[in-house]
């Protein structure tokens, strides 16, 4: 990951086999993620995991891409993490080719889950610095908050469309001001795990 990567963690008080099942699901995915309308698999890799095609539906357009994803379910230090790279030959997304991960690391109030991704920007650099990145940044922190809820309580994505961002007098509104957005004292977040390196290019 480089300096201008996208870093993202939650504190969700739930199991980590509840959070594992939320964020792996590909058919659970897309309902609490904004950065997705769906996502669907293709075909097993050789080396583990699988190929995808993944859509995000603007209004007026369908952006398309492929990508590749793989898991480590079972570590020595009880974590787990997920791999991810992704494409597009689409010029009207704002996000090229780029690459990132999950990291599930159990501890006694929950499952903290991190998130760290970069990009090549497909509306040029200036513009991705000025708007962009941050806008990204700003769903995925929100989209955590909404898995947050959903692992905690139940209460499904569906009930929280983007227009709750404006619903005020909900308190329990999902919030990416709930999210750390610069990592953890002492954490490197320039550190992928290993298995993005042998991850297959989409």
């Amino acid at each position: 990951m480089s300096s201008r990567g996208i870093h993202v963690e939650i504190l969700i008080r739930a199991e980590l086999d509840v959070v594992w099942e939320l964020t792996q699901d590909v058919s659970l995915h897309p309902r609490w993620d904004l950065r997705f309308s769906s996502i669907e698999p293709l075909e097993e890799l050789s080396g583990g995991g699988y190929r995808f095609r993944y859509r995000r539906a603007l209004p007026g357009h369908v952006i398309e891409g492929t990508g590749t994803s793989s898991g480590e379910r079972m570590r020595p230090d009880g974590t787990r993490t997920s791999a991810l790279r992704f494409t597009t030959t689409d010029r009207l997304s704002p996000l090229g080719g780029g690459r990132g991960y999950w990291r599930y690391n159990p501890t006694a109030n929950g499952t903290v889950f991190v998130t760290g991704f970069d990009y090549t920007p497909g509306w040029g650099r200036v513009l991705d610095a000025l708007l962009l990145r941050r806008l990204i940044g700003w769903m995925t922190a929100w989209s955590f908050d909404r898995l947050r809820i959903w692992a905690e309580t139940g209460v499904e994505p569906e009930d929280w469309p983007l227009r709750s961002v404006l619903w005020v007098w909900r308190p329990e509104r999902p919030r990416a001001a709930r999210c750390r957005r610069v990592p953890t004292r002492g954490r490197n977040p320039n550190t992928a795990p290993e298995i993005l390196a042998t991850l297959e290019e989409p």
